[in-house]
């Protein structure tokens, strides 16, 4: 087998790392002594190319892993009432394919409207869970006569596999791995990480979450974090900026797993241990030192954040009772089915691109009046920073061209496409993540006035288009950003 030396050398990596550091294998073993591992039927147990689906969920409890209610300290320090609730609140496919090269987490909307297993038909996908655990309890107690310790864990089984079920169903893929984590356990293992990097376009003050924040990079203790990934009033897209920032989080948190920082320290990894026991659930037959070996092989920003698409953000449940966000299947599977082939192809950096990661310089190069100020404003539309606008000082250029440190530069092939598909051109003076349109003489693109000046190039789609219309039509909204999981800082986000 072509890949067994590969992983043979993965395991002596690993091991060197962990014995040149004083720590022993037993250590990373005895994280699985102490979680709570449950069965689920309804779990694959891996594709025909190896690759690992996980469904990680977040819960909205008030327990810790072991069902132990949280102080009211704790309850206190998280902000999270004492409410009883099993909302999963954080719905992620992670998939890790054998290759161990890449990995994709792609999260799904808590509000999300869809077609639940047995008789509860459509339905938000977050009360899965947690509507057929309290049909299932009803049957053990009230029908059968169950003692209610005895019935809750059958019943919580049930949950379970309903929403993996469900999950599966949406996305067309079959799910191999469960883990499940509740409040607690995402602020006790931010803290044990030392804390995450975040970075906001805007300073947020919402007292519902507890987030009050400042703009820009920042780090955050675990509470901090919580109120962070749960804030989900005065943000601009509703549940699907708190998605984002959940991404966010995540992505960073994975940078600091991968970059051998963890498992390099025993302090972190005492730390780690103490928070994963206590508030982590796994599925049985989860090798956890396989697993991290397999996080371990990911290279630095190959872990990418993706959400499903949306057909609607605010709309309504078939009978006009609930608020939803509308989802179509088929493009949720289609979606799912591209990406993952474009993750395990290495595609990453292409997927993640946007707009925003590139400044725009517009240069003049004609005697038109004002023709930069117009381009430049386009690209600004469209989502580039605006960058400097001005006359070309630098000589005459033959033709209208687009020039970065190399031609190959996903910025300056986005622009060039948005402009009507202009010459790239190496240039080894202009900085990175940053491009220079020279427009000369023939330019008739998009800002010109002229020829194709008002095609939309770029293939996207307008943020202002009414969502309504959008579902009526069928056509998904525009995407949130992909997130990627790299060592340039955090992304920023609303």
């Amino acid at each position: 087998m072509p890949g067994r030396p590969i992983r043979i050398l993965a395991v002596v990596v690993a091991a060197i790392i962990v014995i040149g550091t004083g720590v022993a294998w037993g250590k990373i073993r005895s994280f699985e002594s102490g979680i709570n591992h449950i069965s689920a039927a309804a779990l694959g147990g891996g594709g025909d190319d190896g690759a690992i689906d996980i469904l990680l969920v977040g819960m909205d409890s008030r327990t810790d892993a072991h069902g132990n209610p949280l102080s009211a300290e704790e309850l206190a320090t998280l902000r999270a009432g004492d409410d009883v609730s099993t909302n999963t609140d954080t719905i992620i496919l992670v998939r890790i394919p054998n290759n161990g090269q890449s990995a994709t987490a792609i999260s799904i909307p808590r509000d999300s409207y869809v077609e639940a297993p047995g008789d509860l038909g459509k339905t938000k996908i977050n009360g899965v869970f947690g509507q057929v655990k309290l049909e299932k309890m009803k049957e053990l107690v009230e029908q059968q006569g169950e003692d209610p310790a005895v019935a809750e864990p059958k019943a919580t089984e049930a949950g379970r596999e309903a929403l993996i079920k469900t999950v599966a169903t949406l996305t067309g893929v079959t799910v191999d791995h469960y883990a499940e984590i509740g409040l607690l356990g995402f602020a006790l293992i931010t803290d044990a990480l030392g804390g995450v990097d975040v970075c906001l376009k805007d300073a947020v003050d919402e007292p519902l979450s507890g987030a009050d924040f400042p703009a820009g990079p920042q780090k955050l203790n675990g509470p901090q974090a919580l109120s962070f990934v749960r804030q989900r009033h005065d943000l601009p897209r509703g549940d699907l900026d708190r998605v984002t920032r959940q991404q966010a989080v995540m992505a960073e948190l994975a940078h600091q797993v991968i970059s051998g920082k963890t498992l390099s320290s025993p302090s972190t990894l005492n730390r780690l241990q103490d928070a994963v026991q206590r508030s982590v659930v796994l599925s049985d037959g989860w090798d956890i030192m396989d697993f991290i070996q397999q996080m371990q092989k990911l290279a630095g920003g190959k872990v990418a954040f993706a959400t499903i698409p949306v057909l609607q953000e605010d709309g309504w449940s078939d009978d006009g009772t609930q608020s939803v966000v509308r989802v179509d299947p088929s493009q949720v599977q289609e979606f799912v089915t591209s990406l993952l082939h474009d993750q395990a192809a290495g595609k990453t950096e292409q997927l993640a691109y946007a707009p925003s990661k590139t400044t725009a310089d517009v240069m003049n190069d004609t005697d038109v009046n004002g023709l930069a100020a117009s381009v430049s404003e386009l690209l600004a539309d469209k989502g580039f920073v605006a960058g400097a606008v001005g006359n070309n000082e630098a000589g005459r250029v033959p033709n209208s061209q687009v020039r970065a440190a190399s031609a190959d530069d996903l910025g300056a092939q986005a622009v060039s496409k948005a402009l009507g598909n202009l010459p790239v051109v190496a240039d080894p003076s202009v900085a990175a993540n940053t491009v220079k349109v020279v427009l000369a003489s023939d330019y008739t693109g998009p800002g010109s006035g002229l020829g194709s000046a008002g095609t939309d190039t770029t293939g996207g789609s307008s943020a202002s288009v009414d969502a309504a219309a959008v579902e009526s039509t069928g056509a998904p909204l525009p995407a949130p950003p992909i997130i990627t999981a790299g060592a340039n800082g955090p992304e920023c986000v609303n």
